[in-house]
């Protein structure tokens, strides 16, 4: 018999599951060997399911007209897909299961799952690819939460492959401004004033931004309406984590910094390819951002505890980064596109816009409800070029029931971006996954783009001789 979860939905959670907006987090684990499907029912059983309350509950409105979190029966079975592919023994099997692996990928990322059951999936891929000896995809509907929080769930359900006894462990978060405490009286000042007007032109600009003015049509922006339920393709690159440490010292930024240059660099590039004289166009990039006040993961325990800074949820919000255009002269230094994006995420982190679009939003919620405010966040989507989402992975090796893992990456679906980018590291590998329009974007093309400027980048950082001063 149904019993009633007392926890409201959130409004966040209602965002993300309405008329307008239905989006999921996709959660990947490349196995080294052949996954035993014996284990599926009772690690679902046992293991995931005990980890919240809301993978037994379904979102019900009530009497009163509030979403709430309401228990049901949950029958596993009914969440877990065990593909079936053609058999093959020719030579050419991999590239044949990539194939058919790709077009799997491709048909959940487009389809929805039942509102009457629990809002979540768990996809067994037990084929070899050119990445895997099998895969399993969870697929989580945002709702439940953000992917801090849904990352923590999948996590817990790993070990460290050396010693499964030790938790796991996760690069430290740097600081904003190590150095505030060490500042003049007259240099703090002068910061928070800096910081009040900023925040301002920050703030009047994301609003007139979001509703006013869409980027320009390019190769990465279709302007399509409905883009959203169209097909898309998934396409991975691994970078040296090392490579990028490198690149960082040498730059004196951040490792987002060396990315989110990176994949700037790399757009622009593809931009050109494909057409030249879109390379100067105005075009955004939508960075997700985790608003938790914390350096790493937190164990699922203290996730939970009511003080918690690391508390389950839906704590995220974006910053959007005009994606820097070749100077005047139509020259790029590469170099450049990351010196830029870490001033404005610098300067955007410390913005207190963040937090006066958050009270908006909340207005809105309580004026016009949870459609009205996905509907703008559609919007906002939809007037961008690109979604950028990045995610903390482990420093140790996993195993999921003595399955060796060999890789792990997300991505997830949020509205009608053409261009959808989402970076996770993993040991010493970072993995850049990119969801991008099927039949718009040649994911082959900018995938080469995103490697030539990884190496570019590299090669002229490797050639500075010291930190340039105005980092």
């Amino acid at each position: 018999m149904d019993q009633l979860y007392e926890e409201p939905v959130s409004p966040q959670g209602q965002y993300f599951n309405n008329s307008v907006i239905c989006s999921y987090i996709f959660g990947f684990l490349d196995l080294a060997i052949s996954f035993d499907v014996s284990l599926a029912i009772p690690l679902i059983k046992d293991v995931f399911i005990p980890i919240n309350p809301r993978f037994s509950s379904i979102m019900v409105r009530h009497e009163d007209g509030k979403m709430r979190w309401q228990k049901v029966e949950v029958k596993p079975e009914e969440h877990v897909k065990i593909p079936k592919f053609a058999e093959t023994t020719n030579s050419s099997s991999f590239d044949l299961y990539d194939n058919h692996f790709n077009d799997y990928v491709t048909s959940i990322l487009t389809s929805k799952t039942p509102q009457d059951k629990p809002l979540w999936e768990i996809h067994i891929i037990n084929y070899p690819t050119t990445n895997a000896a099998s895969t399993i995809i969870f697929k989580l509907h945002h709702s439940l939460g953000d992917g801090y929080s849904l990352m923590a769930a999948l996590l817990s359900c790993l070990q460290r492959a050396d010693d499964p006894s030790l938790p796991l462990s996760f690069p430290s978060r740097p600081q904003l401004d190590s150095n505030y405490e060490n500042k003049s009286l007259f240099k703090k000042l002068h910061f928070g004033v800096s910081s009040f007007f900023s925040s301002i032109l920050d703030f009047g600009y994301s609003i007139i931004k979001a509703r006013m003015i869409p980027d320009d049509i390019t190769p990465i922006r279709s302007g399509y309406k409905g883009i959203d339920s169209q097909p898309v393709i998934l396409s991975n690159i691994s970078f040296s984590l090392d490579q990028i440490k490198e690149i960082k010292s040498k730059l004196g930024v951040t490792i987002n910094d060396v990315v989110c240059g990176m994949i700037f660099y790399g757009l622009r590039l593809y931009m050109e390819e494909m057409n030249e004289k879109t390379k100067t166009s105005n075009s955004t990039a939508l960075v997700m951002l985790n608003t938790r006040n914390i350096k790493g993961y937190q164990s699922l325990k203290e996730m939970q505890k009511p003080e918690s800074k690391g508390l389950w949820g839906n704590k995220i919000s974006f910053l959007q980064i005009p994606i820097p255009k070749p100077n005047k002269s139509g020259n790029s230094n590469p170099l450049e596109f990351v010196w830029e994006a870490s001033d404005v995420l610098k300067r955007k982190k410390s913005s207190f816009s963040v937090h006066l679009i958050g009270l908006l939003v909340d207005l809105k919620m309580k004026l016009r409800g949870p459609e009205a405010v996905a509907k703008g966040i559609y919007n906002t989507i939809g007037n961008s070029s690109v979604v950028i989402s990045n995610m903390v992975g482990p420093v140790e090796k996993m195993a999921l029931a003595n399955h060796p893992v060999n890789g792990l990456y997300f991505t997830m679906t949020c509205g009608p971006e053409d261009v959808n980018i989402t970076i996770m590291s993993y040991v010493k590998i970072l993995r850049l996954t990119m969801k991008t329009l099927k039949g718009f974007i040649n994911e082959h093309k900018l995938k080469f783009c995103m490697e030539k400027a990884f190496e570019v980048i590299f090669k002229e950082s490797m050639e500075i001789s010291e930190i340039p001063t105005k980092n």
